[in-house]
């Protein structure tokens, strides 16, 4: 049976890697058991803490998570959060990881 040892600093840079992986995704986590599945254009803004341009310019990308269907625009909580994950430029249109740290 083959057998792994590491040194300490290896262990180290291994549990940093783990830490800087996984904080995001948990913050994320607890962040959607706290939030309404829809929100409206005020939620939102408040959530992310953006202003009317900021908003009105995210709710006419044509690859941005909001519903029209429903009346009032509504962003789907965990659809946003899918497409902030898509691609670090998505969470840096709403500097959304810097704010929950």
């Amino acid at each position: 049976m083959a057998q792994l040892s590491f040194s300490q600093d290896e262990i180290q840079n291994l549990v940093t890697e783990m830490k800087n992986q996984l904080i995001p995704v948990l913050i994320q986590e607890l962040r959607q058991k706290q939030l309404p599945p829809l929100l409206t254009r005020k939620e939102f803004m408040e959530l992310v803490n953006i202003g009317e341009s900021k908003c009105a310019e995210l709710f006419h990308r044509s690859d941005f998570p909001v519903n029209r269907e429903l009346g009032h625009p509504r962003v789907v909580t965990k659809d946003f959060f899918d497409w902030m994950a898509a691609t670090n430029q998505n969470a840096a249109e709403v500097n959304f990881f810097n704010q929950a740290i």
